[in-house]
């Protein structure tokens, strides 16, 4: 075990522990049948709050060859789930289980904004190759060179990674004017992971999805799960509401009051979910159903009290920085918006991070991958999700 190869299940120990835990574990029979395919590579984005660090060291608690977590997870929902009929044979949920060098990365550990890119990329390199090197001892590897190493580690072990990057969006979020390092920065990740036979599964996790410049991406590979398409990860994070209902019922809280409060952020998918509260959508294949912020709702039931949590941890002012941009109605848009209204929008030119913008519609899709707006799939059209997030407009407006 170390800090970046292989660490353990501590994390996700610590939250099957908590007060409030809600199982997410069948996650894991989404990402099995992806193992050593070309769509082993996933990138799953929600906005702030939403469990995706819980998920990530979930996945890596499941894959860790290190620890022997067979009794963490069989008491898990992915324990009671049918084996899977694939083309390479059947897939148990244990199947997996236990079976891969995971490297487990959090780029805000790296990023800083008084770091430079370079300085960053090297010191996730060297911490990686240092774990690896203590693991394998007397492995010849290149320090300057870290696909290269890796690949000679994993010819050295025959076991190959999975690759977990929490926060993989940070360089944009810490350093977003530093346009000529976040390429430096995708192609890093580029050259990592694409291509290289030590690769089993890649999942990172972030709030924005990929960053386009002009109509490219150089993480073309990726699947992208993201909150305006989330795919077959709809439910995996956020609660829904069945979840919230009974929570509500074990705390004696009032599930209408908490509804209107943290809920409304609408999940649209195309696949048939695991979701008593889910819903087809007239005349279409999609389902679609609401989801709650998990830290909200958690924060109310173990506190007892109905407040704005997750805007006390999420700043007014990036809100603010947004909605008083000079773009052609975004103001009358807000207001709209602010007044119960929905308003479609294109989201198709919004490249994907904070600065590069062109129009109302580019900051309004911003602000659905911050978790300040909610959006129907089906529909095109972007809403204020919920009081908590409407009393955040009302302090910013």
């Amino acid at each position: 075990m170390g800090t970046y190869l292989n660490p353990n299940s501590r994390n996700f120990q610590e939250a099957v522990n908590s007060e409030i835990y809600i199982d997410k574990t069948e996650m894991i029979q989404v990402l099995n049948p992806l193992i050593k395919t070309l769509q082993k590579f996933v990138l799953v984005t929600r906005p702030p709050k939403f469990g995706k660090t819980m998920a990530a060291d979930m996945i890596c608690a499941y894959y860790d060859r290190s620890a022997d977590n067979r009794e963490l997870f069989a008491k898990r929902k992915l324990a009671e789930c049918a084996p899977l009929q694939t083309k390479r044979g059947e897939i148990r949920w244990d199947t997996y289980l236990g079976q891969f060098d995971v490297i487990h990365v959090v780029m805000t550990d790296f990023i800083k904004a008084d770091r430079t890119i370079p300085e960053s990329l090297h010191l996730l390199a060297e911490g990686i190759l240092h774990d690896l090197n203590n693991a394998y001892p007397g492995v010849k590897f290149d320090p300057s060179d870290l696909p290269y190493s890796m690949d000679r580690f994993f010819r050295h072990s025959n076991i190959p990674f999975v690759f977990v990057i929490d926060e993989w969006d940070a360089v944009f979020r810490i350093r977003k004017d530093d346009t000529e390092g976040q390429r430096r920065y995708l192609n890093f990740l580029r050259c990592w992971l694409k291509d290289r036979t030590y690769v089993a599964l890649a999942y990172m996790t972030g709030i924005l999805p990929i960053r386009k410049f002009g109509n490219q991406t150089s993480l073309n590979m990726f699947n992208e799960c993201t909150i305006l398409s989330p795919m077959q990860m709809a439910e995996y994070t956020g609660f829904t509401e069945n979840e919230v209902r009974d929570l509500c019922r074990k705390y004696e809280m009032d599930f209408s009051e908490i509804s209107n409060r943290y809920g409304g952020y609408l999940i649209s998918t195309p696949f048939s979910v695991n979701v008593p509260d889910a819903y087809h959508k007239g005349g279409s294949k999609e389902y679609s159903f609401s989801v709650y912020n998990p830290f909200s709702v958690v924060s109310a039931m173990r506190t007892g009290i109905i407040e704005n949590y997750w805007a006390k941890a999420e700043t007014s002012s990036v809100l603010v920085e947004y909605i008083h941009r000079d773009y052609d109605g975004l103001r009358e848009s807000v207001a709209l918006l602010m007044d119960g209204g929905k308003l479609r929008i294109n989201t198709s030119t919004y490249l994907n991070d904070m600065i590069a913008f062109h129009s109302k519609d580019d900051i309004l899709s911003l602000l659905v991958h911050l978790g300040y707006l909610g959006f129907d799939e089906a529909t095109s059209e972007v809403f204020i999700p919920n009081r908590e997030i409407l009393d955040v407009f009302m302090v910013s407006k």
